[in-house]
């Protein structure tokens, strides 16, 4: 089986790239963040004349998470438990995002997560992003009175090490290699979770995110901040993990690309 993650920054800015990788790379499910769609927006008449059903958690242009899956897709749920809203400026009320779906597809439980991005270190969207991480783990803990094979894949918007971006001295004070964000993020695997990590190709470390300027992507000056953990039933199926860096060349694409990881039959 395989299966894979993919930040598509608007699904339908991105629709003729991610049909045409669907068709190339055939993952039997696919995890997608940032749709920027509401849920009737979502193409899934498009996407379904490839054979994939849909479960897809949006409400507009901001965030949405979906699940695309050929192996089947049952007990879908939209939204962690407990799971925290958002007071943006000038709100009166707080506002729950569409940032993780979850659903089973062929007998293993996935976890589609947009982790809120943070913005600053000290700003209020950082302690949000905190308070739904800590969500995100009750939640993972909850999936783990499972046996069955269970995984959290998407957009972290951590970056796990400070090998993990292309020079850390850039992101002095910054989000994303903070500390307390990382703390979150080994809590989360203290759950009894393991990271997937991709195997190196080109380069000594798999970026999956290079922004769209200074040419980052042809300087190869990204960061690693989409990841995949699973419980030890998803990662003793592991056969491969890679980040597939020729989704992100060309006109029209994403900022991210796609992490792949493929299981052997349980």
């Amino acid at each position: 089986m395989r299966i894979a993650t993919w930040n598509v920054n608007s699904v339908s800015a991105r629709l003729p790239r991610l049909l045409d990788w669907l068709g190339t790379a055939e993952p039997d499910v696919l995890c997608l963040q940032e749709l920027k769609c509401a849920e009737d927006a979502f193409p899934s008449g498009e996407i379904g004349e490839l054979g994939y059903e849909v479960a897809a958690h949006g409400t507009g242009r901001w965030n949405g998470v979906a699940v695309l899956s050929r192996v089947g897709l049952e007990e879908v749920r939209r939204g962690l438990l407990d799971e925290p809203g958002y007071l943006a400026d000038g709100a009166m009320f707080e506002t729950k995002e569409p940032r993780a779906i979850g659903a089973t597809c062929g007998g293993i439980r996935v976890w589609s997560v947009y982790v809120p991005n943070g913005r600053e270190v000290g700003h209020a969207h950082y302690a949000y992003k905190l308070r739904w991480l800590d969500a995100l783990r009750a939640t993972a803990a909850a999936e783990l009175s499972s046996p069955r094979p269970f995984a959290v894949l998407g957009d972290f918007n951590i970056a796990p090490t400070d090998a993990d971006v292309w020079d850390i001295t850039a992101f002095d004070g910054c989000t994303h290699v903070s500390e307390q964000e990382r703390k979150a993020l080994t809590a989360l695997a203290e759950t009894g979770l393991t990271e997937v990590r991709p195997r190196a190709l080109k380069y000594d470390v798999a970026f999956t995110y290079w922004d769209y300027r200074q040419l980052r992507f042809p300087n190869n000056q990204g960061m690693r901040i989409d990841l995949i953990f699973g419980n030890e039933a998803f990662t003793s199926l592991v056969a491969d993990s890679y980040v597939d860096r020729e989704a992100r060349k060309g006109k029209g694409t994403s900022d991210h690309a796609p992490v792949v990881v493929d299981l052997t039959a349980p």
